[in-house]
C-alpha cells in the first residue's frame, strides 16, 4: 500500500458519493455524515447496481474517516469501482493517474529479485556425473582338502542337536518370568482404568434428555432464540441459548429438572420435571405474546413481490396497523453492531417508515425487546438490523 493508493481511494469515495446523489437525496450530501436509513438505502442501491454488498461496519470504517489509514480488501475496492462506473479498481486508478505515477503488474520480479535468483542458482553444488557403486564382496567357502566326508557330516549333526537344546531352554525362561517382569505394568493399567471411571462417572452414568419447542397457537417451531436457565439447588443458574428450530439437549444424573424459558415474542414459562420416569424426548408448547408477535409480523411482512398497486395497499395497511399498536410516546431504539455508532433513538413515525419501506435489509430486522402498557399499547421497542461483515477487514 502506498500513499498514492490512499489518495486514489479518497477519489473513489467522492465518485461513489456523486453516483448515489444522481438518483437519491440523502439527509446530507457528504457521505461521511450518512447514518441509519441513508446507509440502508445506499446498501440497497449498491446491491442493485454492482451486485454486491458492504457491511455497516465497513461503511463506518472507511467512509466516516478521511483520509483512511488503510485500504479495504481488493474485492471491496472492485465493488465500489464498478458502482462508480469503472470495470475494476485497477481501471479506476488507470484513469486517475497522478503526475509521474506508473501502474505496474504486481507479479513482475524486480531487478534485485532476479539477481538474487541468479546468484542462488550459480552457487548451488553440482551433482557428480558418475556414481561410485559399492562393490560386492564375495565370500568363498574354503576348499576341503580332506577327501573323507564322514568327519564333516558328524560335526553338522552335533551342532544341530546342541542348537535345539539351547532354544528349548531359552524359550521356557520367558514364559516363567513374563508375569514377574510385567506385574507392575499390569497393576498400573488397572489403576488407570479405575481412575478414568471415577473421573468420568458423571458422563458415564448421566442420561441425555431432548426438549423441542413449538408455538402453542400455530403448531410450528418458535421464531425466536430461546433463553433457558437450568436451576439447580445451591448453584448459580446455567444459561443456554437455543436457536429457532433447534432442540435443547441436556445431560444429567439428577432426578429432577427445573427450567425457566423466555423468548422475546413468547410468554415466560417455568418447567419442572421429575426425571425418574420421564421420557427421553419431549415437545414443549410456548404461548405467544399476541401484541409482540403482531408488531413483529407487520415489521417483516414482505411486499416486494406484489404488484405496485397491491404493494401500496399493503404498505398503507401495515402503517395503519402499526399506528394502532404503537403508543405515540413509545421509546424506540435501533442498536448497531459497531463501536462508532452504538445506538440511535427513533420516533414513532420514523420507525413505521423504516419497517414499511420494502427493502431487502428488513429481512435481517430482529426485535431485541418490546414492552406494552396496561392498555395493550406498545411503549418500548429495541431492535437491530443484522449485517454480514466481510472477513479479514
Amino acid at each position: 500500500m502506498t500513499d498514492l493508493d490512499i489518495l486514489h481511494f479518497e477519489q473513489l469515495k467522492r465518485d461513489v458519493q456523486a453516483q448515489y446523489l444522481k438518483e437519491y437525496t440523502p439527509s446530507y450530501d457528504d457521505i461521511s455524515k450518512w447514518k441509519g436509513i441513508d446507509i440502508i438505502y445506499f446498501q440497497e442501491d449498491l446491491r442493485k447496481k454492482a451486485k454486491g454488498n458492504i457491511s455497516e461496519k465497513s461503511f463506518y470504517t472507511y467512509f466516516k474517516t478521511s483520509p483512511v489509514t488503510k485500504l479495504p480488501r481488493i474485492d471491496m475496492l472492485n465493488l465500489l469501482s464498478i458502482y462508480a462506473g469503472y470495470d475494476s479498481w485497477y481501471e479506476f486508478k488507470k484513469q486517475h493517474l497522478f503526475a509521474g505515477e506508473l501502474l505496474t503488474d504486481d507479479d513482475d520480479l524486480s531487478d534485485e529479485e532476479i539477481q538474487e535468483l541468479e546468484k542462488t542458482v550459480s552457487n548451488s553444488p553440482e551433482l557428480p556425473k558418475n556414481e561410485i557403486l559399492p562393490q560386492k564382496i564375495e565370500f568363498k567357502a574354503p576348499e576341503n582338502t580332506d577327501l573323507q566326508k564322514s568327519i564333516t557330516e558328524s560335526q553338522t549333526v552335533n551342532q544341530k542337536s546342541e542348537l535345539s537344546q539351547n532354544l528349548n531352554s531359552e524359550g521356557s525362561k520367558p514364559k516363567k518370568n513374563f508375569f514377574r517382569k510385567n506385574a507392575w505394568a499390569i497393576v498400573t493399567s488397572i489403576l488407570i482404568i479405575i481412575t478414568g471411571i471415577l473421573g468420568f462417572k458423571d458422563e458415564i452414568f448421566s442420561k441425555t434428555y431432548k426438549y423441542c419447542f413449538t408455538d402453542a397457537d400455530r403448531g410450528v417451531g418458535v421464531i425466536n432464540t430461546l433463553e433457558i436457565k437450568v436451576i439447580k439447588e445451591n448453584e448459580s443458574p446455567i444459561l443456554f441459548k437455543i436457536k429457532p428450530g433447534e432442540c435443547f439437549y441436556y445431560s444429567t444424573k439428577d432426578k429432577n429438572l427445573k427450567m425457566q424459558i423466555s423468548a422475546p415474542f413468547y410468554e415466560y414459562l417455568e418447567v419442572n420435571r421429575s426425571l425418574e420416569n420421564a421420557p427421553d424426548e419431549e415437545m414443549i408448547e410456548l404461548k405467544p405474546d399476541d401484541y409482540k408477535m403482531a408488531a413483529y409480523y407487520f415489521s417483516i411482512k414482505d411486499v416486494t413481490g406484489a404488484p405496485k398497486e397491491e404493494q401500496l395497499s399493503l404498505i398503507k395497511q401495515k402503517r395503519n396497523q402499526l399506528e394502532n399498536l404503537i403508543s405515540n410516546n413509545a421509546v424506540i431504539y435501533q442498536v448497531y453492531d459497531n463501536n462508532t455508532y452504538g445506538i440511535e433513538r427513533l420516533d414513532k413515525q420514523k420507525y413505521i417508515t423504516l419497517v414499511t419501506t420494502p427493502t431487502t435489509s428488513l429481512k435481517n430486522l430482529s426485535v431485541i425487546e418490546m414492552k406494552k402498557d396496561s392498555k395493550g399499547k406498545i411503549i418500548s421497542i429495541k431492535f437491530k438490523i443484522a449485517t454480514t461483515d466481510e472477513k479479514n477487514n
